[in-house]
């Protein structure tokens, strides 16, 4: 099996990590999470790597998790099902306060926790044919895992629509609510976000590092243990309940859920 997320680090220090389940839309499961989290922990303490780039294989940035994994996660005992409920919680955590300037260049698809990664970046770029959408309820599941973040990107008021309706929307609503920072066009995002990082460059690492986490701890967004515990069980929960059950039946049975009226 390929890689789920592919690193690579350029010579000036700007690592790109990309997702790599094409085939899945980049959906996310326990190995790409595991990947995910393990490169971060990596890049974080490698000196030489100045900035961090997300990026998404194929035609789509990220779908969020892959249905199939979360049907099977429903299934999990206690133990295990909190277990894949943490490694998403984690992943977000870590890209949040990683120390080191951190950049998403969206396309096609961005779902549920593909809006969480989003939320985590320090700058987001979208191309005109990004779509957005926090669409975990309408599977009968919660987005805790990314709930803090989508508030601290969108503001509470935004965050209670999208994550309740579950409503899709384009790339300049996600402007408008401050998900991401620029929209492109396709042949001009890799050149924009070239741009941007050559501006970061200019600044002072250790000036960053200390930045991000003085802004980030100063207004109580750093999430602890007890907190991140929190977040994963809520989620675990919702996902082995009935109507969590009866969501991804109904979405793997291209069916309405059964609390439609």
């Amino acid at each position: 099996m390929p890689d789920p997320v592919l690193l690579s680090v350029d010579a000036r220090g700007i690592a790109t990590a990309t997702l790599n389940r094409p085939a899945k839309g980049n959906a996310y499961d326990e190995d790409l999470l595991a990947a995910l989290i393990a490169g971060l922990d990596r890049l974080r303490d490698d000196a030489a790597v100045r900035a961090l780039v997300i990026r998404g294989a194929g035609k789509h940035f990220q779908a969020g998790a892959d249905l199939d994994w979360l049907a099977k996660a429903a299934t999990y005992g206690p133990e295990q099902a909190y277990a894949a409920s943490m490694a998403t919680t984690t992943a977000m955590q870590k890209l949040n306060e990683f120390p080191k300037p951190t950049f998403a260049l969206v396309h096609g698809a961005c779902f549920g926790g593909g809006c969480g990664v989003v939320c985590c970046v320090d700058v987001a770029i979208a191309t005109h044919d990004a779509i957005f959408g926090l669409t975990e309820v309408r599977v009968g599941v919660a987005p805790t895992p990314i709930s803090t973040h989508m508030v601290h990107a969108m503001g509470l008021r935004h965050t209670r629509r999208y994550a309740l309706t579950g409503e899709r929307f384009g790339p300049e609503e996600a402007l408008r609510i401050g998900l991401v920072h620029e929209v492109a066009a396709a042949d001009r995002a890799d050149a924009r976000l070239a741009e941007i990082i050559d501006q970061t460059m200019l600044s002072s690492p250790s000036a960053i590092a200390m930045t991000k986490d003085s802004f980030l701890g100063a207004n109580g967004l750093k999430l602890s243990a007890r907190e991140m515990s929190l977040l994963a069980h809520e989620s675990w929960m919702q996902r082995a309940s009935a109507e969590g059950r009866e969501g991804l039946a109904a979405f793997r049975e291209k069916r309405r859920p059964g609390w439609y009226r």
